[in-house]
């Protein structure tokens, strides 16, 4: 019988698209990279989502965020990537965690109950954090690497973080996973070298925060606020969903693909 992933289910088969649809999957930073994630594995047929964000829409995310509109401006960003989700398969189970993850509250989060996390976050020790528990418990993982400031969506690679090079976050992620006895971690960079953000004090978050009021982490709280665009952090989140579905599925192209 016909249904919403039939088409899926010609490239995987039945059997794939029943493993998608059995999986649980945390998703860590609902922004540019992680709202397309998102999206492509509920059309991909997976089952189980937990979300975590802490931030509300701002303006400024209509320019890349993709359940980012005028509409959505104020609303916590968990709550509509999961209405978008049940939009499109009212069956998944999606639960919502409107937590900012660092090494502080990491504890309260079991990640072995997943069969794949995905880190979507800026922060540095909270990517650091995420990468050396999933490798404690054994848990399937990939992380996004640095897509601010950059413009050129060809230049995304999936790599181990020590095949890594360019990408200033990768450089840092290498070096204290090495710390940590990390020995392995997959993820997603760019060999692009960032561009300079341009200083424009009239069109700064820095100096004009627009987010909503009762934001807890707003602009003006962050060191650097890197430039970004619709397509390069769409490509990183769609790259990372597409390793995501191979692995769940267990569908292994021929290498002479």
């Amino acid at each position: 019988m016909l249904n919403q992933f039939s088409r899926t289910q010609l490239i995987f088969g039945e059997e794939a698209m029943q493993r998608l649809y059995a999986s649980r999957v945390a998703i860590f930073g609902i922004g540019g990279v992680g709202g397309y994630t998102t999206e492509a594995l509920a059309r991909s047929g997976i089952g189980g989502f937990d979300l975590f964000d802490d931030d509300k829409i701002c303006l400024t995310n209509l320019n890349r965020q993709l359940h980012a509109t005028r509409k959505t401006v104020g609303q916590y960003k968990v709550d509509v990537a999961k209405e978008r989700i049940l939009e499109i398969n009212p069956k998944a189970s999606v639960k919502t965690f409107k937590m900012f993850y660092l090494p502080e509250n990491a504890s309260e989060i079991d990640l072995s109950q997943y069969d794949y996390v995905i880190d979507a976050i800026d922060t540095v020790s909270g990517k650091i954090e995420l990468a050396v528990r999933c490798n404690e418990c054994d848990t399937a993982f990939i992380a996004s690497m640095g897509a601010g400031n950059k413009i050129d969506a060809s230049m995304f690679l999936v790599a181990d973080i020590y095949q890594t090079s360019v990408c200033p976050l990768a450089r840092v992620m290498r070096r204290e996973l090495r710390k940590r006895g990390v020995q392995k971690s997959k993820v997603v960079y760019s060999k692009e070298v960032p561009l300079p953000p341009l200083e424009d004090m009239k069109n700064s978050c820095q100096s004009n925060c627009i987010c909503p009021p009762d934001t807890v982490r707003k602009c003006t709280h962050r060191r650097q606020i890197p430039g970004s665009n619709a397509f390069v952090p769409a490509v990183a989140g769609l790259i990372i969903a597409g390793e995501v579905v191979k692995e769940l599925s267990k569908h292994h192209f021929s290498q002479n693909s």
